[in-house]
């Protein structure tokens, strides 16, 4: 993934702490320690957040890892203490270097709130000028938080726009922000990750937003009525985490629940596809679970799969699968018939040419 495993760590901690769900705030923080986040980032997030979702929440968030790392050291498990911020010089202009990067952040010319004067002077001073300096976080990391938190904060879209902005300034890479929303899916909830991606359309100016697109698109009939996106019920199959291990092969977001017996659930978002690939020396299957979807080979007309579907796909063909445009698709999928040297071959992705005239 682009995101760095602490800030993967960080999306869930920053976005439960905004929640004030402080139960699921704890499961984040074991996730983030077991992965080597440690206790000095974590401090330093939850204790940044204050200038986001107010005292209370954050205060609360502190107590709540308090408890954690007593928990862990308890159970003597993994736990990092990390380094503190070094000491700042004692000449620091706060105002000053508050504004340099609240002017970087913006990527132009500092935010000068004049309807309220001590506002602006706590945001320059204080925020970007006290807490930003502190170096156990990096800008980065910072805006990973930010971004995060205030997608779990409704009523604040226009800040999100403002942040997710400021973390392109700040040194997050495109690709890094567009992982967030899977991982606020995934971890947090549907609401805050597509909040999320509203904004980084906006951002990013998209001709077209996918999820959004998944969410909200409608299919005309004959008649002129509209229906909805068809979803499936993810506590029958799993949905499982994101497949960020094979995300460069897949057009959307597509999800991963390992199974007994070798199977893996796999979830498609609404018009989310795998490249055309091959097998080679073992035979793939396929069990439509839930939802809609298609499969295709080379050559050949696509085969709409639903529920009971079941598709062998013989070694050494080429093909792909996925969801149709207005439905999730879960399919079960193993191999048999597995010879030595057995492999996949990735090729080139199922363009918006072909998918788009499937009907």
């Amino acid at each position: 993934m682009a995101l760095t495993t602490k800030q993967q760590a960080l999306v869930s901690i920053a976005a439960n702490e905004a929640k004030g769900d402080i139960e699921e705030l704890k499961t984040s923080l074991n996730e983030g320690f077991e992965t080597g986040l440690t206790v000095s980032e974590a401090k330093e997030a939850l204790s940044q957040l204050y200038a986001y979702t107010g005292f209370p929440r954050s205060l609360n968030a502190l107590g709540a890892l308090q408890k954690v790392i007593g928990e862990r050291k308890e159970a003597c498990l993994r736990l990092e203490e990390g380094h503190e911020a070094d000491p700042l010089p004692k000449d620091y202009d706060a105002l000053k270097q508050g504004t340099i990067v609240q002017t970087k952040l913006v990527g132009g010319e500092p935010f000068n709130y004049t309807f309220a004067p001590q506002t602006d002077y706590y945001l320059k001073a204080h925020l970007f000028g006290d807490i930003f300096a502190r170096n156990n976080l990096s800008f980065a990391d910072r805006e990973v938080v930010t971004v995060s938190a205030i997608s779990a904060l409704p009523g604040c879209e226009s800040q999100l726009v403002a942040h997710v902005s400021g973390a392109r300034n700040m040194g997050v890479p495109d690709s890094a922000l567009k992982e967030i929303p899977a991982l606020l899916e995934t971890k947090i909830g549907e609401e805050e990750a597509e909040r999320l991606r509203d904004a980084l359309a906006t951002v990013f100016k998209e001709t077209r937003d996918m999820k959004k697109e998944a969410r909200d698109m409608k299919k005309e009939t004959q008649n002129g009525a509209y229906t909805p996106v068809q979803t499936v019920d993810f506590s029958v199959w799993p949905k499982g985490e994101p497949n960020t291990a094979y995300s460069k092969y897949f057009v959307g977001n597509s999800y991963l629940a390992p199974l007994e017996g070798g199977m893996t659930n796999v979830t498609f978002e609404p018009r989310c596809r795998n490249n055309w690939h091959i097998h080679h020396k073992q035979t793939q299957v396929l069990i439509c679970v839930a939802g809609r979807g298609w499969y295709q080979e080379w050559g050949k007309d696509a085969v709409m799969m639903t529920p009971g579907t079941i598709i062998a796909i013989p070694a050494e063909v080429k093909h792909w699968h996925g969801a149709v445009k207005d439905s999730w698709f879960q399919h079960l999928t193993y191999h048999k018939d597995v010879k030595e040297g057995a492999s996949n071959e990735w090729l080139e992705p199922v363009s918006d040419d072909i998918y788009d005239k499937l009907k």
